[in-house]
């Protein structure tokens, strides 16, 4: 009874400890996107900024699409907390492929922004879309961490790693992908209304 005890304060303090540690992380993250939209914000006042420039349709579509991801791993996680296996399973595959179809979308934007004859460097580039550009890649990166990370926990559900009592990997995967998520809906809003 009493080793039983411990291992279970064991394992509340390693996942508050974990919880914390992606905590910090996140509010890092904020930080750095909190910098590159205030710089986007202070160098509005240039004479090249562009000032009839549109999102590309893409990006509304992707934006819908991370919402997906969001809501699929929310689902995923409440169907562990359940023991429904098969649920996790499809849940985490759709989600995996929502995260990829984000991931093709961001691409498929940056192809209409260059076929409108904006470019990112070089001498077509502007300010706007050179900001565009840092802001979106920025979070393609931290959006390829989550998806190596929901690749660690596909493998770790098949392995048999979860069930109704140890979901501490699932919780730290959905935290972090609703911030993604929630970063990339700031993002998106923000570009729409200062672009």
């Amino acid at each position: 009874m009493e080793m039983t005890l411990k291992t279970n304060e064991e394992q509340i303090q390693k996942s508050k400890s974990a919880k914390l540690i992606l905590l910090f992380a996140m509010v890092s993250m904020t930080m750095m996107f909190a910098g590159l939209t205030s710089a986007f914000v202070v160098s509005k006042s240039r004479a090249d900024w562009l000032k009839n420039f549109e999102l590309p349709s893409a990006f509304y579509w992707s934006t819908a699409v991370i919402i997906g991801c969001s809501v699929t791993f929310y689902l995923a996680k409440k169907a562990m907390q359940k023991d429904n296996r098969i649920a996790v399973t499809s849940l985490l595959l759709a989600t995996l492929a929502l995260g990829i179809l984000f991931v093709v979308l961001q691409f498929q934007g940056f192809g209409q922004i260059v076929a409108q004859g904006y470019y990112f460097t070089g001498e077509g580039s502007s300010i706007t879309t050179t900001f565009l550009y840092v802001v979106t890649v920025t979070h393609l990166l931290h959006l390829a961490g989550g998806i190596i990370s929901l690749l660690i926990i596909i493998y770790n559900h098949f392995k048999q790693k979860y069930n109704s009592s140890q979901t501490l990997g699932i919780e730290l995967g959905a935290m972090y992908w609703h911030f993604l998520d929630l970063l990339w809906v700031y993002l998106f809003l923000f570009l729409f209304f200062f672009k």
